[in-house]
């Protein structure tokens, strides 16, 4: 008990310095530095709102559209930050690897505590936005921490199998910027599912992505917006978002512990 206890409190001091470093050095050099962590995701959304909203009508019809669409944003950036920040995480840290022997999901976890404080502080400029556009808060915001926790996962669980992956095939980072697009527009982010046609909006709701920020959606902007739940007409569906993040969980660590044994060798 005594050893695994050694191990992890290097593993926990490990992390927060690469916490630390990763998110002092995002913005370094720049003239508003930590500014751009809600910047970012803001001129995102006023671009989107501006085209989607003012010019295409597609929002009319949702209570509170912008919160609605900011949050989508939000959350979405989280998961692309995470996963492509990932890809060239463990090639990034080569030298590091090659002079000391440590736990190398460090540096996987690391890049996505970081990404999580660009959340908590995006969080704070949506809860600034509802208080302006009067959104009521539902009883039920109170499982919003469960939803958090599964979009932490997802993105985890993705970031070592990238991470892993990218050590081995350097043409991984390419792919995933044309996936990370594609799987932008096909997560109802900025369109409502009503606009999809009822079989193909449920093929898009087994997505985690889509249900985690339906379900936020949900939970925190307008009860008006469409579940998984709605779609199925049950709740046990929920067991399959659920069930494909624990599958993708469990081959990406399998394959992420597998592969670490050569990373050292292959960099």
């Amino acid at each position: 008990m005594e050893q695994l206890k050694q191990r992890y409190s290097y593993a926990v001091i490990l992390l927060k310095e690469l916490v630390k470093t990763d998110f002092k050095l995002r913005y370094q050099g720049s003239v508003l530095g930590y500014l751009w962590s809600l910047l970012r995701p803001l001129a995102l959304f006023l671009i989107l709102y501006i085209v989607f909203a003012k010019f295409l009508k597609i929002g009319e019809a949702i209570p509170d559209y912008p919160v609605y669409l900011l949050l989508g944003i939000v959350l979405w950036s989280y998961f692309t930050e995470v996963t492509s920040s990932s890809v060239g995480s463990i090639v990034g840290r080569g030298d590091l690897l090659r002079k000391l022997n440590f736990p190398k999901y460090v540096i996987v976890l690391s890049g996505s505590f970081s990404a999580l404080i660009n959340l908590g502080i995006n969080t704070l400029v949506i809860g600034f936005f509802m208080v302006i556009s009067k959104v009521e808060v539902s009883p039920l915001a109170i499982l919003v921490p469960l939803l958090l926790i599964e979009l932490f996962v997802l993105a985890l669980a993705l970031a070592f199998f990238l991470s892993a992956l990218y050590v081995r095939f350097r043409d991984i980072a390419h792919i995933w910027e044309v996936v990370i697009q594609g799987a932008f527009y096909a997560t109802p982010i900025l369109y409502p599912l009503s606009l999809v046609p009822p079989k193909a909006a449920k093929i898009l709701m087994l997505n985690p992505m889509a249900q985690i920020i339906q379900d936020m959606r949900y939970l925190v902007v307008t009860q008006q917006t469409t579940t998984i739940d709605d779609l199925y007409g049950t709740h046990f569906i929920r067991v399959m978002p659920v069930g494909i993040i624990i599958i993708i969980l469990v081959l990406s660590t399998s394959f992420f512990r597998r592969r670490s044994k050569y990373f050292a060798e292959e960099l």
